[in-house]
């Protein structure tokens, strides 16, 4: 039997392919308090197979996790392919995401697998640390393999003054979980996935307190429970709103999303609101009465109040986020201007933001923060229009993305990228969208990353970073290297680094920044040097 085991960094993906690399030494650079991960390579030869288990080991108190790289099919290439798309002979094939609980495998002759390690330096001092690897083959001897962490005299402070939030499910968390909407199952599981979702650097949740009226009708998923006492009228429960908040401050979330107002893609209708919390469906108007319709003024006139009273009491106002609608384009600037201005009559006291690409939202003032796309956000930027930005099934080709396609490099430069320009958040729309395209139902995310609608422009990767576990989220490396990667902006906040720092000056565009991990490691390199 002759086993390979080698080390390699957390942004070369493994394919089942990948042959066997000529050996080099891993050193790992990271400050203080930094989260970091690398991995451990196997491929067998010489045997049909043999179960293989892989421990690491490291200074006291650190923490350390080891988790088996899984492979999921992927049916096609997202298209345009850009000229440094990863892995151009790999798909159609097997692509490395989905990371498993798992220190050991049955490792068959012929593949390479690989496992993920993931490393929290917990009390450490700066200097040259070393982590042990162990291969135990079964019937064969073991592999010892080192990797070198250097750490920095660097504690990063945390982020400030750019939020992150990625669009929160509940009802794929009601529909994959069977649960009766907000039981006790519901409650079990939702802290384990408010807490992935924070310890990716996310602080902001989008809180559904009405069934968002995005991609499609959904099930029903209203936190709030709504009772008409007459026409017109109504009284709300706010015990299980409260409830999600709580969870949501425990886990460290410190901004709060709200629902929508209006209907998404125009901002033409009252969203989909239902007596009591929508087990029944039964609405509390028609889904076409429109957006400024005396039905649903009644109604706002009664809940934004409410809200208010809400947020006062669990001193919430001041990092809450509230929106109109989403995706609105040019061609809706009037309907979405009457919207806002109902809202602003109604409760002058809120501040909006929305998704949408178009410059003239933001000099018209129709919102208070404009998300546009990363392939528009540099035009509100040159304008002087703060903005926070996104992007959404694209753009692609050289754009900033992470998709199942998409070179771990170049997820990696996230962080950087985020912090060359002084915007002032990130929003994703898919983190566990877990659903055939703008329907009920539901897919296996295992086989399946585009919605089933790659043929109408949705991309593999796009709708999810997390898969579905047994009682929480398993996470991918997409989402695992995002997250690590939100660690540059806080060396380059921390060190009070100028944006128009020469070493960033590469940093031209969404599109236009280098994308090789040796830049990456380069940058870094230059920053811990900067602490002598």
């Amino acid at each position: 039997m002759t086993l390979h085991a080698w080390l390699a960094s957390s942004v070369v993906r493994h394919f089942p392919r990948t042959p066997v690399p000529a050996a080099q030494p891993l050193v790992l650079d990271a400050a203080l308090n930094e989260r970091f991960s690398f991995q451990v390579a196997l491929r067998l030869q010489a045997k049909e197979r043999t179960q293989v288990r892989v421990l690491a080991d490291g200074p006291e108190g650190w923490g350390l996790r080891v988790r088996r790289v899984g492979y999921v099919p992927v049916r096609h290439h997202n298209l345009p392919i850009d000229a440094d798309t990863a892995a151009l002979d790999e798909i159609p094939g097997y692509v490395p995401d989905p990371l498993f609980d798992e220190d050991e495998m049955l490792l068959p002759e012929g593949e390479t697998h690989a496992f993920w390690v993931t490393v929290q330096p917990e009390d450490a001092r700066a200097g040259e640390h070393g982590l042990q690897i162990r291969v135990e083959p079964e019937g064969g001897n073991p592999i010892e393999l080192e990797a070198t962490v250097r750490l920095h005299p660097i504690t990063l402070d945390s982020r400030a003054d750019f939020h992150i939030t990625h669009w929160f499910y509940v009802d794929a968390l009601i529909d994959w979980y069977r649960t009766n909407l907000f039981d006790d199952r519901f409650w079990e599981i939702l802290p384990a996935y408010v807490r992935n979702v924070v310890e990716h650097g996310q602080d902001t949740l989008y809180v559904p307190v009405f069934t968002p009226p995005l991609d499609g009708v959904k099930r029903p998923s209203q936190l709030l429970h709504v009772t008409r006492t007459a026409t017109d009228a109504y009284s709300f429960d706010w015990d299980d709103v409260q409830r999600y908040v709580d969870v949501a401050k425990e886990s460290g979330i410190t901004r709060f999303e709200w629902t929508h107002f209006f209907t998404q893609w125009g901002a033409r209708n009252a969203i989909r609101i239902y007596e009591g919390q929508g087990a029944d469906e039964h609405l509390l108007w028609e889904p076409e009465t429109t957006a400024t319709s005396h039905t649903y003024r009644a109604f706002l006139s009664q809940f934004l109040p409410e809200l208010r009273r809400f947020l006062e009491h669990e001193g919430m106002l001041d990092s809450s986020f509230f929106h109109v609608s989403d995706e609105p384009h040019v061609e809706h600037l009037d309907q979405y201007r009457e919207d806002r201005e109902m809202l602003h009559e109604l409760a002058p006291w809120m501040k909006v933001m929305d998704a949408l690409s178009d410059i003239e939202f933001g000099r018209q003032g129709l919102t208070d923060m404009p998300i546009p796309s990363i392939h528009t956000a540099l035009d509100f930027v040159h304008e002087e229009i703060p903005s926070w930005c996104y992007y959404c099934c694209g753009p692609r080709g050289p754009f900033l993305n992470r998709l199942m396609d998409t070179p771990l490099a170049k997820i990696a430069m996230h962080g950087l990228l985020f912090y060359r320009w002084p915007l002032k958040g990130f929003l994703h729309w898919g983190y566990n969208y877990w659903y055939a395209s703008q329907s009920r139902t539901l897919i296996d995310p295992y086989t399946v990353q585009d919605g089933l609608a790659w043929s109408r422009g949705w991309a593999y990767g796009d709708p999810f970073v997390v898969y579905p576990g047994p009682s929480g989220p398993v996470d991918s490396i997409r989402w695992e290297v995002f997250g690590e990667s939100l660690q540059d902006y806080r060396l380059l906040q921390t060190l009070g680094v100028s944006r128009e720092d020469p070493m960033l000056a590469q940093i031209r565009s969404f599109a236009d920044f280098p994308k090789t991990a040796d830049w990456r490691r380069g940058v870094r390199a230059q920053l811990f040097g900067r602490l002598g």
